[in-house]
């Protein structure tokens, strides 16, 4: 069985994003790259070894009014290389392209992203527009490339998955658009359980 954890694109969403997103610093072109479920590159290359990754996905919808923690999931049934995704509800409960969706988003402490970093994780996976808030995005983020870990911002059907893996194994497929200098890149994720 195989569920999309890629957010799909509409006209709305695509005219939305684009009037919500008037920065400055991100021009015109490149403000594709950051449309939909995506990574920030941050000047690193992806590997293609990231293309399939085992996966290991956290429930923590009940975290909430506060950062998600090191003490809301089970690190140990983390591996190196895992794909780690976390499910917060929030890209339902809010829905993709408003202005309610990046706005006070849910986020993983400082403290729980370096222990995915130390345990070698190759991506972290999330149904929000980014771990950290708007100050701290580009930080964080970076931090995580520099350690050779991606961060997939905006997944859908996490509630999907959730359901249907039942503590089962399962394999995340990553295929990011073959785009060149744009600092992100738009990705199909897939499930494969």
């Amino acid at each position: 069985m195989k569920i999309d954890l890629s957010v799909a694109i509409t006209d709305e969403i695509l005219n939305t994003f684009l009037k919500l997103n008037t920065s400055r610093e991100i021009p015109s072109v490149a403000k594709f790259g950051h449309i939909g479920t995506h990574f920030d590159v941050m000047d690193k290359q992806f590997s293609l070894e990231n293309t399939q990754r085992n996966g290991k996905l956290f429930d923590v919808s009940h975290v909430r009014g506060r950062e998600i923690g090191v003490t809301d999931i089970d690190a140990s049934t983390i591996s190196i290389g895992d794909f780690v995704l976390f499910y917060t509800g929030w890209l339902k409960e809010k829905q993709y392209g408003t202005a309610a969706y990046v706005k006070d988003h849910p986020e993983l402490t400082n403290d729980l992203i370096t222990l995915l970093v130390n345990k070698k994780v190759s991506m972290i996976g999330i149904d929000f527009a980014g771990i950290r808030k708007p100050a701290e995005h580009p930080q964080a983020d970076q931090y995580c490339a520099d350690h050779n870990v991606f961060v997939i911002e905006n997944l859908a059907n996490l509630d999907v998955l959730l359901q249907e893996a039942l503590e089962k194994p399962f394999l995340v497929h990553t295929y990011p658009v073959n785009y060149q200098n744009l600092s992100g890149l738009p990705c199909r994720v897939v499930a494969e359980l």
